[in-house]
């Protein structure tokens, strides 16, 4: 037996109430109480910013709510309608979404980290004891139209779900569960889909461009008419490292002694075409005035790494960790950074004497929500590049030159853009 469930509706002074004491639940703090907030209807409301982990809000409408920012973690949102909400830069950890409906909801650069997104249906005890199902004018499990762009997706479980033409594009979803998903039209573009479980799903005629599948299951998955240009796979990308001839270590040696020489001894090193995804670590590495032309260098760490003066134009460094390097005069040109960890490197330009000076360039380059906090951009070329939703919170700018970059929802400092050239640069806001 299936029955509607009425909601009790609450304003925005009760909803701050019960929110303000959830809150002091969560400190500890005397007074404090669990928010309750099964089957009420919280549409329209506004949430954003607010601490609801582990809060009750099974069945309940959020739609059009504003829940930009809120900390939702471990919250029970079972069957909850979230149509049209915004939940943007939302905190979603081990969330229970089962049966949730996300039609035209807003989740970009959310945490959904082991997030519970599978199909469910709520039934309750009536006054004999008997089961009923409970029906609340969604459909379950349920994200056709949402906005997942950038999302952190991790070992999140989408088993079953719908999300027929849904923004996924560069969501991080690592481990994720999908099968039997129907994902139809789907926006996968640059997603990183390593060890993502998508057997039986249906993504026929969904766009995966420059998504990542290493180690996917794809058994039985649907794929006709999906573009599937440029998707990287754990298949080579290019020339593997076996090619060498020689081990890579002799070879970073010889490329050590050639810089330390100045080109007396030994030899440079050309990793040009390369697929390096499976090398030898290369963190704290001296690859100063290194070749690599549209080299895959995909997830490696490269952590501390030197790498002044070199030519890595078009690369493939998305998912690296290249934290504490020094970039100096380094050519990135039209390279892929996306998710890359930038933190803290130094990309000021390389000074050779008093007159000659390379500066870095990135022009081109994909950096969407690279992270580059705590780092120097100083002179920095970065004209053309993609900067949406990149982390540069704490980053010297002086000089760098951003024209005709795209910045939408990039975090920075409005102080950082003192004599910076921002000429034609688009999503700014200040």
């Amino acid at each position: 037996m299936t029955q509607n469930r009425a909601l009790t509706r609450l304003d925005q002074t009760q909803l701050d109430n019960a929110v303000r004491r959830h809150e002091m639940f969560r400190n500890a703090r005397i007074g404090g109480a669990r928010a309750s907030l099964s089957f009420c209807d919280l549409s329209g409301l506004d949430l954003s910013g607010r601490d609801l982990a582990h809060a009750d809000l099974v069945g309940a409408s959020l739609r059009g709510a504003d829940l930009s920012g809120t900390r939702l973690d471990c919250a029970a949102l079972f069957a909850a309608d979230l149509r049209q909400a915004n939940l943007e830069r939302a905190s979603l950890i081990k969330t229970d979404l089962r049966g949730a409906c996300l039609r035209g909801a807003i989740l970009i650069g959310a945490n959904l980290f082991e997030a519970d997104l599978r199909d469910g249906s709520l039934a309750e005890k009536d006054r004999s004891g008997h089961l009923r199902m409970v029906q609340i004018d969604t459909n379950p499990a349920e994200a056709n139209g949402a906005d997942l762009s950038g999302a952190n997706l991790t070992n999140a479980r989408l088993s079953g779900a719908v999300a027929i033409h849904t923004d996924f594009s560069d969501a991080v979803m690592r481990g994720c569960k999908m099968v039997r998903a129907t994902m139809r039209g789907a926006n996968f573009a640059g997603s990183n889909m390593e060890g993502a479980d998508l057997s039986g799903a249906d993504l026929r005629g969904a766009c995966l461009r420059g998504a990542v599948l290493t180690g996917a299951t794809m058994t039985m998955t649907e794929l006709a008419d999906a573009d599937m240009e440029d998707v990287l796979t754990d298949r080579p990308v290019g020339r593997v490292v076996a090619e060498l001839g020689r081990g890579l270590d002799e070879l970073l040696a010889d490329h050590m002694a050639w810089v330390g020489s100045g080109g007396a001894q030994g030899t440079p090193l050309d990793l040009s075409g390369f697929d390096l995804r499976h090398a030898p670590s290369l963190a704290h590495a001296c690859l100063t005035m290194l070749r690599a032309v549209g080299a895959t260098l995909y997830g490696l760490d490269l952590t501390g790494v030197q790498l002044q003066a070199a030519v890595l134009e078009s690369a493939d460094l998305r998912g690296a960790i290249l934290a504490e390097g020094d970039l100096r005069g380094i050519n990135l040109k039209r390279a892929k950074l996306n998710n890359t960890d930038l933190r803290r490197v130094n990309l000021r330009p390389l000074v050779f004497d008093e007159h000659r000076s390379r500066p870095a360039d990135l022009s081109g380059a994909r950096l969407r929500y690279a992270d580059f906090s705590g780092s120097s951009l100083r002179g920095a070329n970065l004209s053309g590049a993609d900067l949406s939703f990149a982390n540069l919170m704490g980053c010297d700018l002086a000089k760098a030159d951003f024209s005709a970059a795209k910045l939408f929802g990039a975090r920075l400092e409005r102080r950082a853009l003192t004599d910076v050239v921002l000429d034609g640069v688009a999503g700014l806001k200040l």
